[in-house]
């Protein structure tokens, strides 16, 4: 019993050199990086960065090209006898280069590019949500690689424990001091250790292949996951993207609220327009000829039927329905962290009672030892001790997995 101590000790803390490992917080941190929709944030980044340009082209002069040329069925005529002004051609051609500056309208151009700012904020924001949300996946895969790798370790020093034993049936029934079929009944549950080992093995292979395309790093079954220390703090400060986000979802309707005010602005525009035509802007001198006007324009929507009011007031109804979101989204998440700090307390006392269950076992299993290499029981009995002493050091493990996976949600859950 003391070598199948020394043996699963060995097993749980040997280094192993050359073999890949990685962490709990590595996983997180790659798909984070890789996962695909991580790239909106660059390409959000990009669209907005277009938007705000075609936005800022307003401040620039605005030119246009026009070209005509026209039939009329009449044209003035100056209605004195004997007059010599000559009479306008019906056919009249005009090319004009128009040039608009707008010096003035309100500040809309800056409220639209502000507003542009707050949106990408806003999406950016989402599209972290959405990856802290694969947090909770990477946390299931993660401690049940970690089972599935405690587990295959406990089964194998399990079977070298019973192939110990196997040699020393084997030595007795040579010497008639044991039954002679006292080994098979040892060999056949070798076998089923065998069973046992290839399931977990399988179901370990399918986790990592798992967890390797989330993350979208090469991982295999010879990786060693490392056993993460978690800590938990167990308060209710939320660290949510979330809560962010309705933040900046409310910023964001603040610019929307600017915007539509300054939509009623004054907007003053220089302008200048330059030709060529027949006639030019001396409609009674019958030739081509060169002109240009030059100016200033003011446009003033001063009443829009409280369109502009009733944009607002809709607006501010939206940021109160966002406050009744984010007041939700608390009560839920406080609900969950209830439930999972009641949780980590019903492993953590479970964890005790193993430790006590697995004491007394050991004890009985040690009984066990010395009167089957006495003949006192048979090997069927000693197998039924082992594996209570198996199964009881297995619940163990899955426990403090268990445990460790609840710390790890309360932590995800709480936004840390």
């Amino acid at each position: 019993m003391k070598r199948y101590i020394i043996l699963l000790v060995t097993l749980f803390t040997l280094p192993i050199w050359g073999q890949q490992a990685i962490t709990l917080e590595e996983c997180y941190e790659l798909a984070i990086t890789n996962y695909p929709l991580a790239k909106q944030s660059e390409l959000l980044q990009a669209q907005t960065q277009l938007d705000k340009d075609a936005i800022s082209t307003a401040k620039l002069p605005q030119f246009s090209l026009e070209a005509q040329a026209t039939y009329q069925s009449d044209v003035i005529e100056v209605p004195i006898p004997n007059s010599t002004i000559e009479t306008l051609n019906k056919d009249q051609y005009r090319a004009t280069l128009s040039v608009n500056q707008l010096i003035y309208n309100g500040g809309t151009t800056e409220a639209s590019l502000n507003l542009k700012t707050a949106q990408l904020k806003t999406k950016q924001k989402q599209v972290e949500v959405s990856l802290n949300e694969l947090k909770q996946q990477i946390n299931q895969l993660y401690f049940s690689v970690l089972l599935s790798q405690k587990t295959e370790l406990l089964l194998n020093a399990k079977q070298e424990q019973l192939q110990t034993k196997l040699n020393e049936v084997s030595s007795g029934i040579k010497y008639g001091i044991l039954l002679p079929e006292s080994d098979k009944i040892i060999k056949a549950e070798i076998l089923k250790l065998k069973q046992q080992l290839i399931e977990v093995k399988s179901n370990k292979t399918t986790l990592v292949k798992t967890l390797s395309q989330l993350i979208s790093q090469p991982l295999n079954t010879n990786t060693l996951f490392q056993n993460p220390i978690i800590e938990t703090q167990l308060n209710s400060d939320l660290k949510r993207p979330e809560l962010e986000l309705f933040r900046l979802k409310k910023e964001e309707i603040e610019h929307n609220e600017t915007l539509i005010s300054k939509q009623n602005s004054p907007k003053l525009l220089g302008f200048a327009t330059g030709g060529y035509g027949n006639p030019g802007l001396n409609m009674l001198d019958n030739s081509f000829q060169p002109f240009y006007i030059a100016g200033i324009k003011l446009n003033w929507n001063v009443f829009d039927w409280n369109s502009n009011k009733k944009q607002r007031e809709s607006l501010s109804i939206y940021k109160d329905i966002i406050d009744t979101e984010s007041e939700t989204f608390k009560l839920n998440i406080n609900i969950l962290l209830n439930q999972q700090r009641e949780e980590i307390e019903k492993i953590e006392t479970f964890i005790i009672t193993d430790k006590e269950i697995i004491d007394l076992r050991k004890d009985v299993l040690k009984s066990s030892d010395s009167q089957l290499k006495n003949g006192v029981i048979t090997s069927s009995a000693y197998i039924a001790e082992l594996t209570n002493l198996y199964e009881d050091e297995n619940t163990l493990i899955r426990h403090k997995i268990q445990l460790q996976l609840a710390k790890a949600n309360y932590n995800v859950i709480k936004g840390e």
